[in-house]
């Protein structure tokens, strides 16, 4: 029997320098498991709190795999060892009977392999669950060990935890011992315990054996060959073999990089978990995330008074145009002066409106916070809103350049530019139309008809017309051909439109209703950006003001949170990297099983 004479920590891994993690191509899995347990050093080394899980951190390691033997106190795991070792009786009974058993990891060399035999968990001894989970944790395969007399729930939910979170469902071999057992039958235990394995049953071999038997058919010289051999293969050792070949078949290269993917895991879970406050940094950091929320509260409340009041602004100002603009005269364009004046006070009404609802959300805002922080807290400074009225109010007096008579010049420019791209278009209609009854052309003349001047206009040497008393029987249709050949000429505009928009007819009553509109148009189209920009500049104005003063809360609280806020910022910096390191180790570790 060969057992190892290094230290317990040294049992569990090869080290070498961490910049050996660079050794190799860095396309194989080992390099960039290493590489990133690397970057994880010096995160956990930059503080106090996780310097020293540096130490458990994967590092280069060539040794020869480690299989742990995991499992309950008294279930054999030592004597399975010593049957795998072939032992003699000697050599077993001390590895067997030695008092108090199992006391921490130990190894043993086996077919180019570490067996580590495991203290047994369940044994009421905190010091044997720590050593089996830190055996656990080094190693690259397991032999999960129980017995005939079935796992409890405790130790059902450890085997499953091995198999799942710690990844080790596709290299382990659960070893259901003490078969021979008198009362167990062989295929109600196994099948009993896939029950208990659950998802990972047809992943996971099982493998019933009896080490004792198989130790005393070993070495008993009374028994015959025959006996021996059938007592040798019904204890399934050689069966716990084969699978253990087959599991540690990929070798080092194959199964290392994958169980140290696991590690770097739960190196930065616990990592994590140093992270977890308490005592007088808890308070400290409790402290200042209350003030935080509560100024963060008191800021949004002041914000959504205002995004709320400078709405109520800008559809004041937008409703206000509505009236004004039903308020312009059909006759001369002009907006009568109890409008204006309406209107006038209406913007008088809504700035004082805002004012007093903005700065009663601060007040609010502010003895809030005055109520938790007292005097700490600065009272804010008055309030001025810088909203103009100037650009909205109507003039009556349309000759005088007030805002409502620069709407309407405005929108009377901008009428006749459109009224000439207009009137191209209708000339087209014209021209294309024809001239026979029913056409655009026809339309026209009979409006026109009505008009002496215009008859004497589309009159030719008196061949259309009869003067003054209307047209002649085939007059219109004259017209009307004349009208389509007038359009298609450029002197159309001058010859014949020209004249007639000082006409007292159709085309110069359209016009004048077209300029009313217009101009009721323009004024709701001023009012309208006139709303949309009070609503800017006040949410603006009011956002810069509400700021200025959080900034001097949050300056008259900072002794009272500068501490806890640090303690924050580097935790919350610190869970940020060790969840990056975590995402990349979990796609190098692969899919969790389950």
């Amino acid at each position: 029997m060969t057992t190892g004479t290094r230290g317990a920590g040294d049992r569990m891994r090869t080290d070498t320098a961490v910049t050996d993690a660079a050794a190799g191509s860095e396309d194989r899995p080992g390099a960039r498991v290493l590489a990133l347990s690397a970057r994880a050093g010096k995160l956990l080394a930059a503080h106090p709190r996780t310097r020293p899980l540096t130490a458990g951190l994967p590092r280069a390691d060539t040794s020869p795999l480690r299989v742990a033997l995991m499992g309950p106190y008294s279930a054999g795991k030592s004597t399975l060892v010593a049957a795998l070792l072939r032992l003699t009786p000697s050599e077993a009974g001390a590895l067997v009977d030695a008092a108090p058993k199992t006391q921490e990891a130990t190894p043993y060399e086996w077919d180019g392999t570490t067996l580590v035999d495991l203290p047994g968990t369940q044994s009421g001894d905190d010091g044997h669950a720590d050593a089996a989970r830190r055996g656990v944790r080094g190693a690259d395969a397991l032999v999960i060990v129980t017995t005939s007399e079935l796992p409890g729930e405790t130790e059902t939910a450890a085997i499953l935890d091995a198999l799942g979170p710690d990844g080790f469902a596709d290299r382990s071999v659960v070893v259901v011992n003490k078969m021979s057992a008198e009362n167990s039958d062989r295929e109600v235990v196994i099948g009993e315990i896939r029950a208990r394995l659950g998802p990972f049953a047809g992943r996971v071999p099982i493998v019933p054996t009896d080490a004792r038997d198989y130790l005393d058919a070993l070495h008993d010289p009374s028994l015959p060959a025959a006996d021996r051999a059938a007592l040798v293969a019904e204890s399934g050792i050689d069966a716990l073999e084969a699978e253990l070949r087959r599991v540690l078949a990929p070798g080092v290269a194959g199964l290392r990089p994958r169980a140290q993917a696991y590690e770097l895991l739960r190196v930065l879970a616990d990592a994590e978990r140093r992270w977890e406050l308490d005592g007088e940094e808890l308070d400290a950091a409790l402290t200042a995330r209350r003030a935080k929320d509560a100024v963060t509260a008191a800021r949004e409340v002041v914000l959504s008074a205002l995004h709320r009041e400078s709405g109520v602004v800008a559809d004041r100002t937008t409703a206000a145009g509505e009236r004004v603009a039903a308020a312009v005269s059909d006759k001369n364009g002009t907006v009568p002066d109890r409008v204006a004046r309406a209107v006038e006070d209406e913007e008088e009404d809504m700035a004082a409106d805002f004012d007093a609802k903005f700065f009663s959300a601060m007040r609010t805002a502010f003895d809030t916070l005055a109520a938790e922080y007292g005097t700490r807290v600065p009272e804010p400074d008055a309030w001025a809103h810088d909203l103009e009225t100037s650009g909205t109010a109507p003039d009556p007096a349309p000759e005088e350049d007030s805002p409502l008579s620069r709407s309407a010049k405005e929108a009377a420019k901008n009428g006749m530019k459109a009224g000439a791209a207009k009137a191209g278009e209708w000339f087209g209609k014209v021209k294309d139309g024809g001239h026979g009854p029913g056409s655009t052309a026809a339309a026209v003349v009979d409006k026109l008809s009505k008009n002496g001047v215009a008859r004497k206009i589309l009159d030719v040497g008196g061949k259309v017309t009869n003067g003054a008393e209307g047209f002649k029987p085939w007059g219109k249709t004259k017209a009307a051909k004349k009208l389509v050949g007038a359009a298609g000429k450029a002197q159309w505009v001058m010859d014949a439109i020209g004249p007639l928009t000082d006409l007292a007819g159709v085309v110069r009553e359209q016009g004048e209703w077209k300029a009313v509109n217009d101009r009721r148009q323009a004024i709701r189209d001023r009012f309208a950006e006139q709303a949309r920009a009070r609503r800017e500049a006040l949410t603006d104005a009011g956002t810069r003001y509400v700021d200025e003063w959080i900034a001097r809360v949050e300056q008259s609280l900072a002794g009272l949170t500068e501490r806890g806020t640090r303690i924050d910022a580097e935790r919350e910096a610190a869970l940020t990297a060790l969840a990056e390191l975590r995402d990349e180790a979990a796609r190098l570790a692969g899919p969790v099983p389950s």
